[in-house]
């Protein structure tokens, strides 16, 4: 059977012009659709053609303002940072160093006094007293400035309390007259040299260290504010650049003044940096260095001393201690050198304490045991012992090291007060730089509108 095919259907012919279709089939007729733009397509149309990029540099330059701000607080921030923490830690430096002081002055009280026999000096055991009560007060400001160092100040403490009970046990026995005070006295001398002072020399180390840290973070403001400076003025010359081609406009009035907020802040702050920075290495060279040589040179000293008469306690046997005196007297030299060349009235002193320290060693080695003791205790009748000598160098170094002390503390505030204000006034003027641009930028925009 044939299948019949069936025809396509006739197309339909296109109504004459000007006919009237009926509503059924009009409103069947096909429509264009209409799609709405997406947030890609209308952000680039934000920055189509001139407009456009006026708008772009207008953004690229505000950031770049604001970037800049963030950059000079952060650079001011990071030098008043490091000044007020190198403040700080050579405040504790210099408490840490004390309490190394008062540790030797008073051993060398102890082991001097040891020599009278019985009751020692009234005053020799006050200076004594004074100083251990002296060492224990800054053992507990030191902690309380600088929590790192706690640690390290408890395990001194303990140590300081064995070392003041043998000295006791070396003082007890030596009013009796018994021998075995000699070795208590050793035994604490031991415990100081062995326990106590490697704590406190760890200790001076950390603290010197932190301070060279925070000396070296002064310089490096700079390293912020200069290169965010400069980066944000070459955006503001290609800005204003392109305006003046674009527009036939030489200058745009805001956006330059934008620009001299921005470098004024650079050239100012950069100074004021450069300024701290170099007054920091002064005083570092200097006041920081001469406390540093009186401090330990006053250390070695005490040091000297005590070993003096820990040599005249081993009677005949006290090589181990004589040599421990002449490292100690070498110390003391090499740090009066670092102090100041034309300060000879310090160095004079402590020769003066040197030669009568030679004449104690000459008696001994004599066979004048007893007078070497009389001139080291100053019982020789002369005026020119061991206690006067020491004492008036002492006395002396004690002036210069307080007053070099001061002297780091004042100048480097001074250096910190120095500083203009751009630490919180940097973000600020970053956003004054920044409303400059788009006040200048709205104004030629508004010519296209």
């Amino acid at each position: 059977m044939t299948q019949t095919q069936s025809a396509p259907p006739a197309a339909v012919p296109a109504p004459p012009p000007g006919t009237v279709l009926p509503a059924n089939l009009a409103q069947q007729s096909p429509q264009p659709t209409a799609h709405a733009p997406g947030p890609r397509g209308a952000i680039a149309r934000w920055f189509e053609g001139t407009p456009g990029r006026m708008r772009a540099f207008l953004i690229l330059a505000a950031a770049m303002s604001v970037v800049f701000g963030l950059a000079a607080s952060q650079g001011f921030s990071q030098s008043e940072g490091s000044l007020d923490r190198a403040q700080a830690n050579t405040a504790q430096l210099v408490r840490i160093q004390a309490i190394h002081t008062n540790l030797v002055s008073a051993n060398a009280d102890a082991t001097n006094a040891f020599l009278v026999g019985g009751l020692e000096p009234p005053a020799q055991r006050a200076h004594y007293v004074g100083a251990m009560n002296a060492a224990a007060g800054l053992i507990a400001d030191a902690a309380s400035a600088q929590p790192a160092d706690r640690e390290v100040l408890g395990a001194l403490n303990k140590t300081l309390l064995t070392y003041e009970g043998l000295i006791e046990q070396a003082r007890a026995n030596n009013r009796q007259g018994l021998p075995i005070g000699s070795q208590y006295l050793k035994d604490a001398n031991a415990v100081l040299q062995d326990d106590s002072l490697p704590l406190v020399k760890a200790l001076v180390e950390a603290n010197e260290q932190r301070v060279d840290t925070e000396f070296d973070g002064i310089s490096k403001g700079n390293l912020w504010l200069l290169p965010g400076g400069l980066l944000t003025l070459v955006v503001f010359a290609i800005t204003l650049r392109w305006l003046a081609r674009r527009t036939h406009r030489y200058l745009n009035v805001p956006i330059a003044a934008g620009a001299v907020v921005v470098l004024l802040t650079t050239v100012i702050g950069g100074i004021a940096l450069a300024s701290a920075s170099s007054s920091a290495k002064d005083i570092r060279d200097t006041s920081y260095d001469r406390t540093l040589a009186l401090s330990r040179a006053r250390i070695a000293a005490y040091d000297a001393r005590s070993n003096e008469s820990l040599t005249l306690v081993a009677r005949g046997s006290g090589e181990a201690f004589d040599k421990a005196y002449n490292d100690a007297a070498g110390e003391v030299t090499n740090q009066l050198d670092k102090v100041q060349r034309n300060d000879v009235q310090l160095t004079d002193a402590w020769q003066a304490y040197a030669e009568v320290h030679k004449k104690v060693r000459a008696d001994d080695a004599g066979g004048k045991w007893d007078d070497a003791v009389n001139l080291a205790v100053g019982k020789s009748g002369a005026d020119a012992n061991s206690v006067n000598t020491f004492n008036a160098f002492d006395k002396l170094s004690s002036d210069r090291l307080r007053s070099a002390s001061t002297a780091v503390q004042a100048e480097l505030t001074d250096a910190r007060d120095g500083l203009p204000p751009i630490g919180w006034l940097g973000v600020p003027l970053g956003i004054v730089a920044a409303l400059l641009v788009a006040w200048g930028m709205s104004q030629r925009l508004e010519e296209y509108r």
